[in-house]
């Protein structure tokens, strides 16, 4: 039977704004790709990041593009290939997955061999801000297990020793987001050592990194922007500890399964992440974070509005989707 995909723009107001060193945003643009067959639909979600080159129009052009292929039977397998990774491969690999296992009357965990699904800790993500004000967020998020903190100025030590004060006890993962130089990594690095940082993420732009193979680590640190997928890894060895994978890097969960293995076998830490997206762009994610060291898996604790059919959160908790939701 013919394969139908179809692909939309879809927008989730976010609660509040949401800001990094690159800029600011009030709401979260999507892109969900539905492929059907028969009465029996698969869907995936991504979010083009501009920070890759990537626009809403152009991906959802790119996913509209393989159409015809998808109708005259183009498999996930081949598609790893027919399209380049990133946000729009994602999407519809993702449909893929969540189709294939709809019409086999089966779930992805069972496909990929993650036998025992479990809920886990996801950190939870705070925006940039002045320092008085990331301390009042962090101390309203004191009891979460993990948080976040977005980075990336000249001068990050007062907010870091400001939400360190707010929330004493809570593990802390830095994104500076490529904002760092080679100027200031040094000093960053021992303040982010100094109040007990647990991972660094991305310190220094991608290309311009070098500097972290020829100095102390003094925290673990993490590539974001560095990598994108499996033969990423191996050139990254004497300059990272960690690697965030990420779907819409990846170009979906078939490339991050084969890349989150080859990084476990290199003997890196792996956190999973993510953009800010609804559940449905979470849900693929949470089954490949079940054993993951970090979990970065709040894009929907950052929404004003989710899908009905959402993530269920506890907490920090996160559980794994419902087959009504993907997978």
């Amino acid at each position: 039977m013919r394969r139908n995909l179809e692909a939309t723009i879809e927008t989730f107001p976010i609660a509040g704004t949401f800001t990094i060193s690159r800029g600011s945003k009030t709401e979260a643009e999507v892109i969900t790709c539905s492929i059907s067959e028969g009465s029996v639909s698969g869907r995936g979600e991504c979010v083009p990041y501009k920070r890759y080159g990537e626009s809403m129009d152009g991906v959802l052009a790119d996913i509209r593009a393989v159409g015809d292929a998808i109708r005259s039977g183009l498999t996930r397998l081949e598609l790893q290939s027919h399209m380049k990774p990133g946000a729009a491969r994602n999407a519809v690999d993702c449909a893929l997955w969540d189709l294939e296992a709809k019409l086999g009357g089966t779930r992805v965990a069972d496909a990929i061999g993650v036998t025992s699904l479990k809920p886990f800790i996801t950190a939870f993500t705070l925006s940039l801000g002045e320092p008085e004000a990331m301390a009042a967020e962090a101390r309203k998020n004191a009891y979460r297990p993990l948080l976040k903190v977005k980075l990336g100025t000249d001068n990050d030590e007062a907010r870091l020793r400001a939400i360190r004060n707010a929330a004493p006890a809570t593990r802390l993962i830095v994104d500076a987001n490529e904002g760092w130089t080679e100027d200031n990594l040094a000093h960053h690095m021992a303040i982010a050592a100094e109040t007990n940082v647990s991972l660094i993420e991305q310190p220094l732009p991608a290309g311009k990194d070098a500097a972290l193979a020829g100095i102390r680590r003094l925290v673990t640190v993490c590539a974001d922007e560095s990598v994108h997928a499996t033969k990423d890894l191996e050139s990254l060895r004497d300059r990272y500890d960690a690697v965030n994978i990420k779907l819409d890097k990846t170009g979906g969960l078939t490339e991050a399964l084969a890349m989150k293995a080859e990084a476990q076998r290199l003997g890196f830490a792996v956190m999973i992440g993510c953009m800010v997206g609804s559940s449905l762009a979470m849900a693929p994610a949470v089954l490949l974070a079940q054993d993951a060291d970090y979990a970065d898996l709040d894009g929907p604790l950052l929404l004003a509005r989710d899908r009905p059919d959402g993530l269920h959160y506890e907490g920090s908790l996160v559980y794994p989707p419902d087959a009504g939701l993907w997978g």
